[in-house]
């Protein structure tokens, strides 16, 4: 008896102290939008994954900041992203349950997204999420990391992992590490910009504490307590709905100023910038109690414009809906930032990326592992002295973040997610976007885990494994709008599309840019001869191509100039395998799918390893 009573003694310490320090193979800093995608794929890939998340909810700003209106991505459903929304049409009942308001084609309740999110995750046996836990010290080890993490019991525990990613809201693990990132609006010096400043300086975007509105019918009077410091003049001219991208003017209209965030089930997001809920509070550097003190006036900045809504525009039936957040005052438990600390990394995006990505010295769109197709977009409406950029003039093209943006330029074993990746404070513009970060989430938590599968630090992990993984995930690497995940073709034709040797056209479209691959297009001997140079030095010599349409003798005739013996009848095989059937003979004109099929079975060029900047190796 005395044995077994020493025996259980002996047992209880250990099961204590492995309540107290725990191992893992990933630990993500956030379960934001990007730290919860990031978790998803890792997971997925069979790593163990831990989420440390301050809130109960997961999601960030599309759900715990109630920014839930999708800004962009909707012909581009790349992976996780896709598989969220198509969850949401189940939910609510297909696409036009959710095009409630005129500014995204998916908008929803931020419950509803937290509660998918949560399902997703739950169903995945290597996520562990600690909610409602705070960090509060990370240490760099040899063996990689080791994390200090307090929850709602006060007691402090390690936790140590191979991996760490900071998907936190603002950059703060990489602050805290003393890791080199970048503040505010950039030079012209830094970024080689041509609307960039002439000087730097610390000003952010705009943030909004968002709340969620109900309507709860006609004849009801919701109207809160004044607030104070209520002035109706702050609110003025805020029913302007013109768009500045058309610049269409005097255009307002206060019932559509409202429909602008109308989330299904008579509920409104209050996310309007014009005179609205924008705030210009830069606490990026403050302490969290420094934080949490500023973001007060946020929420009364809030509460004076929904009693402007009530009051003054005559929405009394509109009200805060209090069951939408588990907080007492109604809010979100988050504000919505738009901006964040950017990261000095291995590539650092630029505008020049963005609107001529073929014509860059670093041709970071070879590198791309999460796209976008939103315009560049800030709100500097309630910084009175912000330095004039004209962002409606920057007009961009669909666009790919190459990967070296997730990776430290001179610091080992970490990445970067959320909005805090390496593009200059233009380019955050459109990356700052939903879809964007939940794609740059996915493509970390693919990095992540081929890290530790790989037993190399994340800056080697070659970009080819981790874009190849991703594809195989339905997740672009190309921003191609006419190539779906769904097609038959998809991932040659995005590995094509990353080599280069077959460009897209980039066209700058109204809010949802477009980058067109053509597949079914013709291709000319130049063009091809042009694409293949990239690789193969000995064409450089080679005038031989006209700008006569492809055809297959002409094909035959380019390959055979860089050693690949090729005949009509194996260029048949090819294509019959890719269930391409149609008459193939010398003279036959070949499409750029066709091509790509060709060139990916007899080339492999995807194969050969790229650095950041999209070089060979």
């Amino acid at each position: 008896m005395m044995r077994f009573f020493l025996q259980v003694l002996l047992f209880f310490p250990i099961v204590i102290c492995a309540q107290e320090y725990q191992k893992t193979d990933v630990i993500i800093i956030g379960g934001g939008a990007s730290g919860t995608m990031a978790a998803i794929q890792s997971a997925r890939l069979g790593v163990s994954t831990l989420v440390v998340e301050e809130t109960p909810w997961l999601g960030g700003m599309l759900t715990a900041a109630g920014v839930s209106a999708i800004d962009g991505n909707h012909k581009m459903p790349s992976g996780l992203w896709g598989e969220f929304r198509d969850q949401l049409y189940a939910y609510y009942g297909g696409p036009e349950a959710v095009e409630t308001g005129w500014v995204s084609n998916t908008l929803f309740e931020p419950s509803v997204g937290n509660s998918i999110l949560q399902k997703m995750v739950a169903a995945e046996p290597n996520i562990k999420v600690l909610f409602n836990t705070k960090w509060i010290a990370v240490e760099k080890m040899d063996s990689g990391w080791k994390v200090k993490i307090k929850g709602k019991d006060a007691k402090v525990k390690t936790i140590e992992s191979k991996v760490l990613i900071d998907a936190t809201e603002l950059g703060d693990v990489m602050a805290y590490l003393k890791v080199p990132y970048y503040l505010g609006m950039d030079s012209k010096e830094l970024t080689k910009e041509p609307f960039a400043l002439d000087k730097s300086n610390d000003i952010v975007q705009d943030l909004t504490y968002v709340v969620t509105l109900k309507d709860f019918g006609k004849g009801t009077d919701k109207t809160i307590k004044k607030p104070k410091n209520y002035d109706k003049a702050e609110f003025a001219g805020c029913c302007d709905v013109s768009d500045p991208a058309t610049l269409l003017k005097d255009n307002n209209d206060c019932f559509k100023m409202l429909t602008y965030g109308r989330l299904p089930n008579n509920k409104f997001m209050i996310n309007w910038p014009k005179k609205g809920n924008d705030i210009y509070l830069n606490i990026i550097e403050k302490t969290p109690e420094e934080r949490a003190l500023l973001l007060e006036d946020a929420k009364q900045m809030t509460l004076r414009f929904v009693y402007y809504i009530q009051h003054e525009l005559g929405f009394k039936n509109l009200g805060i809906d209090y069951t939408e957040y588990p907080t007492k005052d109604g809010f979100p438990m988050i504000p919505y930032h738009r901006e964040s600390r950017r990261l000095k990394a291995k590539s650092l995006f630029a505008l020049q990326h963005v609107m001529t990505p073929y014509d860059t010295p670093e041709a970071y769109y070879k590198t791309g592992v999460a796209v976008g197709d939103y315009t560049i977009d800030h709100h500097h409406y309630k910084y009175g002295n912000a330095p004039e950029i004209d962002f409606v003039k920057i007009r961009v093209p669909s666009y790919n973040v190459p990967m070296g943006s997730l990776v430290p330029q001179d610091y080992d074993g970490l990445i970067v997610a959320e909005k805090s990746i390496g593009v200059t404070n233009i380019v955050n513009g459109a990356t700052r976007l939903q879809p964007v970060v939940l794609g740059i989430g996915q493509a970390a938590g693919v990095l992540a885990a081929l890290s530790v599968q790989q037993n190399v630090l994340p800056s080697d992990v070659s970009i080819r494994d981790v874009q190849n993984t991703l594809l195989d995930n339905k997740a672009y690497i190309m921003p191609f709008i006419d190539v779906p995940n769904t097609d038959p073709h998809f991932k040659i034709l995005q590995q094509i599309g990353a080599t280069g040797i077959l460009k897209g056209v980039g066209v700058p479209y109204k809010w949802a840019n477009q980058t067109w691959f053509y597949p079914e297009r013709e291709i000319s001997e130049y063009e091809l001869m042009q694409g293949l140079r990239l690789y193969y030095p000995a064409l450089k010599s080679n005038w031989n191509a006209s700008g006569a349409a492809l055809t297959v003798d002409a094909c035959i005739n380019l390959l055979n100039d860089i050693g690949v013996h090729l005949t009509v009848d194996k260029v048949k095989s090819i294509l019959i395998n890719e269930n391409i059937n149609k008459q193939i003979i010398k003279n036959t004109i070949l499409s750029r799918r066709e091509v790509s099929i060709l060139l990916e079975d007899l080339l492999h060029v995807f194969e050969k390893d790229i650095d950041y900047n999209g070089d060979l190796r």
